[in-house]
């Protein structure tokens, strides 16, 4: 949320910055209390993980015409309600957005990773799954080529990919092998009861392409949280 936003929200302006970042968050409001009290917070350190049977990760994406924001706090493509979902266990998410952190949330054994993406979905009764993906340097990924030059550089600003099919299957890596566990919202209100699904495999960015993105955020992560007893778990084989 961005300052320009509180006519249509009470709710404080949260960042990055010192004085309204991850460390404060819980502070800005009672709705954002979870941030500091949550026990099953997000991002985690994804280290010994427990490999297990898991269930088939069901992709029904469709290319669509979307819409690129920059909210304040990261480039969020928006997707429109025709039909692109995910299902887990007999229950489809539906794909509302997806956005991009610098460096990445999650870690792996204690590395973060260039940058990180993150699909939201949302199911009919509301819950919530997020598809996550690191981002490394290396190739230029030509997947992102349809949209990377449309990112708003100013808070709130918009653009319309009109007369483009983006199809966000594109932009996962090829094998579709992943960590799952039970966490929250990476960002206020911290909602827990989020399904993460994160890529074991990473996908590749030039460093101009990750360098576009810096120039506009760069640091908008949340630390690590504790796991709290939770369990990690990662596909005993390639899920594809």
């Amino acid at each position: 949320m961005n300052c320009s936003q509180k006519a249509k929200n009470v709710c404080p302006c949260w960042g990055y910055k010192e004085n309204n970042g991850p460390e404060v968050w819980g502070q800005l409001t009672p709705e954002y209390r979870i941030c500091d009290t949550g026990r099953h917070q997000s991002p985690i350190d994804l280290v010994n993980p427990t490999p297990a049977a898991l269930p088939i990760l069901i992709f029904n994406y469709q290319s669509a015409s979307v819409n690129i924001r920059n909210t304040g706090n990261t480039i969020e493509v928006a997707y429109p309600n025709q039909g692109n979902w995910i299902e887990i266990d007999e229950t489809k998410y539906h794909l509302l957005e997806f956005h991009f952190h610098a460096p990445s949330e999650h870690t792996i054994a204690g590395e973060l990773s260039d940058m990180e993406m993150h699909l939201v979905h949302e199911s009919e009764n509301g819950m919530l799954a997020v598809i996550g993906a690191f981002i490394k340097s290396g190739s230029v990924n030509t997947a992102f080529d349809t949209f990377w030059h449309l990112m708003p550089s100013v808070a709130n600003e918009s653009e319309q990919i009109t007369g483009v099919a983006l199809n966000a299957f594109d932009l996962l890596p090829d094998t579709k092998r992943t960590y799952r566990y039970d966490g929250s919202l990476t960002t206020p209100p911290c909602s827990e009861g989020v399904k993460w699904i994160m890529m074991t495999t990473p996908i590749e960015m030039s460093e101009a392409q990750i360098a576009a993105f810096k120039a506009i955020f760069d640091g908008n992560n949340r630390p690590v949280q504790p796991l709290n007893g939770r369990k990690l778990l990662v596909d005993a084989g390639p899920n594809e």
